[in-house]
């Protein structure tokens, strides 16, 4: 008699996830947009203004850096065909790592297909033994803490922004590696990590200090340099940093700059890099062009700059609830799931796309409108959007007081 306990059935698993998934409303569906003409763009048949991108610069359709994908897809064609160290690394991916590297002020960049792939690449070389520690700031994104999962070592977070935090976990790990990883800008909430503190916590504790600046690079700083230059850190506080191009250099993609040989032992030992194919030398000309008018452009940050400044004031006149940002993620608060889908919904209807953010990727209770900016915005574009947002609430809660009532 076999007195073994079955195995659970996996479609059974998944149906009963979808279920507890309707039943909190949680339910994420992809939309498709048809065609996009700078911050508009066409959905189920309507033009919209779309204010939930990461397109900070506005160069993902900028003409110079379409012309240079179109001109190396017709020379080089649409795939690179194979893995950077077999034959799919083209110069053009080396002058991108060059650019950047001199860009950021590092010795030496590495190009990855995508951030997720570099954040594994990076923690999965250096972390490779089960005593080694990555401590993390509690609200990093998920390719930095999968990729501590991934790599074996132990992952410890502290609460967010707290560089006393991160200096007790680091204390009571003394046996391992070490290594302190922080996003420069956090995506859900658009503020910045305490990098000045964190290094010193860093240093402190023999800790290697790696930061995400994701959706700084570009944005941030002098030159749009990040968050680390911007904190008055280098290469010497902060040996590995990454930078994606997909965001605000409206491209594809991810650098890591880094210290000559973290960066060489990367390219000869990261699984992420060796076994995957190159990004399409293409897409590498693509991004090439658009660091070089990123540092180039400045206008593009002194317009964010304004826009930012006019999003917030226009928000505190009509009494909405923003966290404490100065960069171009503006998250509104709006407590619960239902709240947030319905000012979203409103505000679709009104002619705005704007993403409603929902817990698991934030926490319970504080679901909210991620707003983003791009340098295409208008000054009146903005100003409409505030006031949509301020009668959409009125809208949301009136009806909310109906139900009530009923």
């Amino acid at each position: 008699m076999n007195l073994a306990m079955a195995r659970p059935d996996i479609h059974d698993r998944i149906h009963a996830q979808r279920k507890l998934r309707l039943a909190q409303g949680r339910i994420r569906t992809r939309r498709s947009i048809s065609r996009r003409d700078g911050v508009r763009l066409e959905l189920d048949g309507r033009w919209l203004t779309g204010f939930c991108s990461n397109d900070y610069l506005g160069l993902s359709q900028q003409f110079e850096v379409i012309a240079a994908l179109q001109d190396a897809a017709g020379r080089e064609g649409a795939g690179s065909t194979a893995s950077h160290l077999v034959c799919g690394h083209h110069s053009v991916h080396e002058q991108l790592e060059r650019e950047m590297a001199d860009w950021l002020g590092y010795p030496r960049a590495l190009l990855f297909d995508s951030g997720f792939m570099a954040n594994l690449a990076v923690q999965q070389a250096l972390l490779s033994e089960e005593t080694d520690i990555c401590v993390q700031d509690r609200l990093n994104h998920a390719s930095l803490l999968d990729a501590s999962r991934l790599a074996g070592c132990r992952l410890r977070r502290y609460p967010h922004l707290d560089s006393e935090g991160a200096m007790r976990q680091l204390k009571n790990t003394a046996d391992g590696a070490a290594m302190l990883v922080t996003d420069g800008v956090f995506s859900m909430d658009g503020d910045i990590a305490p990098l000045r503190s964190l290094s010193l916590v860093a240093r402190m504790q023999e800790a290697l200090f790696y930061v995400d600046d994701a959706h700084g690079i570009g944005v941030i700083g002098e030159h749009g340099r990040g968050c680390v230059a911007d904190a008055g850190l280098g290469v010497k506080e902060v040996p590995l940093q990454l930078a994606t191009l997909g965001k605000a250099l409206g491209s594809h993609g991810a650098v890591v700059v880094g210290e000559d040989a973290l960066i060489q032992h990367l390219a000869e030992t990261a699984r992420p890099y060796i076994y995957t194919t190159a990004l399409p030398a293409a897409q590498a000309a693509a991004s090439l062009a658009a660091v070089k008018l990123a540092r180039r452009d400045h206008w593009r940050r002194d317009k964010l700059t304004e826009l930012i400044a006019s999003f917030r004031e226009g928000a505190r006149r009509n009494g909405l609830e923003l966290m404490a940002s100065e960069t171009p993620i503006q998250p509104l608060l709006c407590g619960d799931e239902a709240t947030v889908m319905a000012l979203s919904a409103t505000l679709e209807q009104s002619g705005f796309l704007v993403s409603a953010i929902r817990p698991p990727t934030v926490p319970e209770g504080k679901a909210r409108l991620r707003v983003t900016l791009s340098a295409l915005h208008t000054l009146e574009q903005v100003k409409a959007l505030v006031d949509a947002i301020a009668k959409a609430r009125d809208v949301v809660l009136y009806q909310k007081s109906l139900n009530t009532v009923a």
